[in-house]
């Protein structure tokens, strides 16, 4: 080796050391940044990773634990910690990705230091690192966006609320094949369903579970918060689930599951054919009385029956009765149905003094509760309504009622009264025979036989009824 090669080889050992000394230096740097990130910072004990070889780290805790600031502050800090990286966070809709999980108060961006970010693609769903790290965003209402993707983490948001297990089964955990452990962080109010039940009961090491209640984050919440929260929640089959992250398992003889409802909701829905206000009237006013149950509830153009709001409430009859005008003009209703059993007349004379010109319908409860809610509870069962975001105290009633338990389910029964009023068919041989020779009114949906005058229930004329009249020399309209 001449003196000229040996002087390059010695330049090149020199570079080479400095290079090295340089990414150590990096690399501690870039530790000693995690160690003193905002989230390490700020979490509390319950807030960290568990240590353990583990696959599956599932926090089921109740509504403002911070959940959604320990999932993206997890993700960051394995995304910084492994360069080159690809993760994912995901959402029950790409619209709950994008506001809550990253660009929310609590979210990815937020979470990130400035230096730490090189670019946020809003429209293909990805944020880039700095060191090259790739955060895929991924709504889980599509099973199938996970394909194809090298994952080493993942982020799972609202896990209970997934619409789709295939999103798991068949689009994420195939998709985690990258390192020696790929993990995954779950992040959920716990609801009883079929993968939940499975992680919390496995005992193979792979899933480690932490449960917190909203009360273990306190000191970051308002106390106006926390004293709503109670007295909405506290003391309530739903408030163990919601305030204190119970799995609450399903109620035998009820004729609604959390999962019926679960399969079928839906962000939003606007195609609609018709839309009613149920009421079910408090005959008294005060603290210790009943509550009026105010459904408004919809039929689309799709056939199907959407649960639109709940709009319940203890209050005085006048009271009611203007939610009642509200819920009417706000979601342009086209008839308000409401059980008389008890109110009689008193109850229609009620919304009238309100608004004389709300169409409005009396229902007469001629068969028990159980008898009503049954054809209901079968069309939940057939996948047939769905609600249009949470409802937590309706839902708490459908999923609790049994019979002879004494109860009376107010906002169960306009429910009832509601999807009754709109006509629907349970979708049987006699059904459909039935519907063949007397279709329903366009207006309120009641089956109109032919030859009859008009609609028998709100007295629109019908196409088979325009013939009839035409024949037998009736006028048209």
């Amino acid at each position: 080796m001449t003196l000229l090669q040996q002087q390059k080889l010695q330049e090149l050992k020199r570079l080479k050391g400095i290079l090295e000394a340089k990414q150590i230096e990096e690399a501690e740097q870039a530790a000693k940044a995690l160690k003193t990130n905002r989230y390490r910072l700020s979490a509390r004990p319950q807030q960290l990773p568990p240590e353990g070889n583990w696959f599956v780290w599932l926090i089921l805790s109740g509504r403002g634990w911070g959940k959604t600031f320990t999932g993206a502050g997890w993700l960051i800090e394995k995304a910084l910690e492994n360069p080159g990286v690809e993760t994912a966070v995901v959402a029950p809709t790409y619209t709950d990705v994008r506001r809550t999980c990253v660009e929310g108060p609590s979210g990815i961006l937020k979470s990130l230091a400035p230096n730490q970010l090189k670019f946020y693609n809003r429209s293909n769903g990805q944020i880039t690192l700095a060191n090259g790290s790739k955060i895929h965003m991924i709504s889980a209402d599509e099973p199938d966006r996970a394909r194809g993707l090298n994952l080493a983490y993942a982020w799972c948001d609202e896990f209970a609320s997934w619409r789709y297990e295939q999103t798991w089964t068949e689009g994420l955990v195939p998709a985690l094949r990258i390192g020696a452990n790929p993990q995954v962080c779950i992040t959920t109010t716990p609801r009883p369903t079929k993968l939940i039940k499975e992680f919390v009961n496995r005992t193979d090491g792979s899933i480690v579970v932490t449960r917190g209640s909203t009360f273990d984050n306190a000191a970051n919440l308002s106390e106006a918060a926390l004293h709503e929260l109670k007295v909405r929640y506290e003391g309530t089959r739903i408030g163990r689930q919601e305030l204190y992250g119970e799995i609450v398992d399903e109620v035998d003889g009820a004729l609604w599951t959390v999962q019926m409802i679960d399969s079928q909701r839906v962000p939003g829905y606007r195609d609609f054919v018709r839309v009613v206000v149920a009421v079910d009237p408090a005959v008294t006013s005060g603290e210790d009385a009943d509550e009026t149950g105010i459904v408004v509830v919809g039929k689309g153009a799709d056939g199907r029956a959407y649960v639109l709001a709940d709009r319940s409430c203890r209050d005085t009859p006048l009271g009611w009765a203007n939610r009642v005008k509200q819920a009417y003009d706000e979601f342009g209703a086209d008839r308000v149905v409401a059980e008389v059993n008890q109110g009689g007349d008193m109850v229609e004379s009620i919304i009238k003094q309100v608004d004389p010109l709300m169409a409005f319908r009396s229902v007469r409860a001629k068969v028990g509760k159980k008898l009503r809610a049954e054809p209901v509870a079968a069309l939940y069962e057939q996948g047939r309504v769905s609600h249009i975001g949470y409802f937590d105290k309706l839902e708490e009633q459908m999923t609790t009622w049994v019979m002879d338990s004494g109860t009376s389910p107010d906002r169960l029964d306009a429910l009832v009264h509601g999807i009754t009023e709109l006509g629907f068919a349970t979708g049987g041989a006699a059904d459909r025979f039935f519907a063949s020779i007397a279709p329903p009114c366009p207006s309120c949906g009641m089956p109109v036989a032919a030859g009859s005058l008009g609609c028998p229930s709100c007295g629109t004329i019908t196409k088979q009824s325009e013939s009839v009249r035409n024949v037998t020399g009736f006028p048209t309209f």
